[in-house]
């Protein structure tokens, strides 16, 4: 079983927030696999595939603890369904990358995030996978917590969307075939060849 995980803030006040792409890109997939989102017997809302033949499970997940306390929800849904955190993929905003730039890891730091940082803590482990979706630093006098809780301006509306459906792309093929494909895949701007170099910082 996987477990894709977006991390956001439970509540309409925060639809559609820079804060909730991670909502936003489970939604998507929930959408496009044709399932819905249901209580579970721990703080999140989840949704489940049922694969015809040999498919794996796949749990979709956001959790109910708002973001700073994510890594509670996270670690019991790994706990209860008994999934080990190398079939974990959590799906975040990230301010300090451009508007609609993606970046996957499969571990490291939360780099200032703390969400990511949450489930470092409960999981006990930073090895696990992540999918970061640029929102945008916006004006550097700004407080973080404004520009993360604000909602996307109409021109760059389109540019989040289309990063949402590549993110969608993306969990298909982490389900598939792992963190390392969706690296090599996603990480790389237009017109670059090769892998992101894993290095880099988190």
């Amino acid at each position: 079983m996987k477990l894709i995980v977006g991390l956001g803030n439970p509540g309409a006040e925060y639809d559609g927030t820079r804060h909730n792409v991670g909502f936003d890109v489970v939604d998507a997939v929930a959408r496009r696999w044709r399932v819905d989102f249901e209580s579970a017997p721990v703080d999140a809302l989840v949704a489940r595939t049922y694969p015809a033949g040999e498919g794996e499970i796949v749990l979709l997940a956001k959790p109910l603890t708002f973001m700073n306390l994510s890594g509670h929800a996270v670690g019991a849904l790994l706990h209860y369904y008994r999934i080990a955190t190398p079939d974990l993929l959590v799906v975040t905003e990230d301010v300090n990358l451009p508007l609609g730039r993606l970046r996957a890891r499969r571990q490291g730091s939360s780099g200032g995030h703390n969400g990511l940082a949450s489930v470092i803590e409960v999981v006990g482990t930073h090895r696990f996978s992540r999918f970061r979706v640029g929102v945008g630093r916006g004006d550097p006098h700004r407080r973080l917590s404004g520009r993360v809780l604000s909602r996307f301006d109409a021109n760059e509306r389109p540019v989040i969307d289309d990063a949402i459906g590549r993110v969608v792309d993306a969990v298909g093929l982490f389900v598939e075939e792992g963190i390392e494909p969706v690296m090599n895949r996603f990480n790389r701007r237009e017109g670059e060849e090769g892998p992101e170099d894993e290095t880099a910082p988190s």
